[in-house]
């Protein structure tokens, strides 16, 4: 009789245990997205509907893109909204979804936002032909206060310098350390900033002296390529379509654009330049120069430059990836020069509109 009593109470025990572990139903159970679908490809400037499946009425919805808040609606009804401000890429839409004194639910999808605008195809002529060092194997390049400044590549060769444009001669050097390999620079008020390439590595140089000041861990891991500025923020490359934006005082990053043009990603963004509106940048590998919106990442503009300096007439033979790369640009004097690593020449060029 023990041993039922027993039984008896440890199968009531199991029971209540197991009744009172159910999940209860739950009112308010996730809403969903019906439009767009993750992964929904948008062209820039045309609208995309925000479309929720509620399984509770909302007092109100809330629409983020990347954190930014672009919709309100008061109810359920959908909304429309146009892309015409939104940088280009990969967007995150987040939805908060408010009920009476709850907190918010929040669901998320994704779009893609491409450009379908043709860049504007521009001519070039050579103004001047100047003499380049064949010694630099060029990865950024800057015209300052009548003199060029370049960043110099390639391991236990890199260095930065500081050259006569019009007679190419090295005024000033310092060589970088053996273990490291130089990219891109920037001249920031009495700074240079260079990148190197895959050491995660930034290096901060006294203007006038070239006196290293410090060197410091990149804010990300990632590769070293171009850099540029615009006087309020600077831009930098690491062989991907993205442009990370930097803040000028303490090189942290503040945001990024992903570069398109009518064709999708732009990759192997290089070396940069600041020219007027627009970021100038070398697609490695090629002959070919976009202009780029700082705002949104769309390529408004592209010179080729095949037939400005063709392999078979340099002094140094394209091998080895001795390709087009280097832009400086000349704000006072409206000059434009562009080089290539191990090139014996240094072109002035003008651009003019196909």
């Amino acid at each position: 009789m023990r041993n039922k009593l027993i039984c008896l109470s440890l199968c009531s025990i199991f029971l209540f245990a197991k009744c009172s572990n159910e999940p209860k139903e739950n009112t308010s159970s996730a809403s969903s997205w019906i439009s767009p679908e993750a992964g929904t490809s948008v062209n820039l400037g045309d609208s995309v509907n925000l479309e929720l499946s509620l399984k509770a009425k909302a007092d109100s919805i809330v629409y983020f893109a990347d954190g930014v808040k672009i919709q309100k609606s008061a109810g359920e009804k959908p909304v429309s909204v146009p892309t015409n401000e939104l940088p280009l890429g990969m967007k995150s839409i987040t939805a908060k979804i408010y009920r009476g004194n709850a907190e918010p639910e929040e669901i998320s999808t994704n779009i893609v936002v491409k450009s379908t605008l043709i860049p504007q195809k521009f001519n070039f002529t050579v103004q001047q032909t100047l003499k380049h060092d064949t010694s630099s194997y060029t990865q950024g390049l800057e015209f300052h206060n009548g003199f060029l400044y370049e960043s110099d590549g390639l391991l236990a060769e890199s260095s930065l310098r500081k050259t006569d444009p019009a007679t190419g001669k090295i005024l000033q050097i310092t060589k970088v350390r053996d273990e490291l390999f130089s990219e891109g620079i920037t001249i920031v008020g009495d700074k240079i900033l260079m990148l190197t390439y895959q050491n995660n590595l930034n290096l901060e140089f006294d203007l006038n002296s070239f006196k290293l000041l410090r060197e410091f861990q990149g804010q990300y891991q990632r590769e070293g390529w171009g850099l540029c500025n615009d006087g309020k923020v600077i831009y930098s490359t690491n062989g991907s379509n993205s442009i990370f934006i930097l803040n000028k005082d303490t090189y942290m990053q503040e945001g990024s654009i992903e570069v398109y043009d009518h064709n999708g990603p732009v990759n192997e963004l290089n070396e940069l330049e600041f020219i007027k509106d627009r970021i100038f940048a070398n697609i490695y590998n090629s002959n070919r120069i976009v202009m780029i919106d700082p705002v949104n990442g769309q390529v408004t503009g592209e010179v080729d430059l095949t037939n400005l300096y063709p392999d078979s007439d340099r002094a140094m033979k394209d091998f080895d990836g001795f390709v087009l790369n280097g832009i400086a640009w000349d704000s006072k004097g409206k000059r434009l020069f562009v080089t290539g690593k191990k090139w014996d020449k240094l072109f002035q060029i003008k651009l003019s509109p196909q």
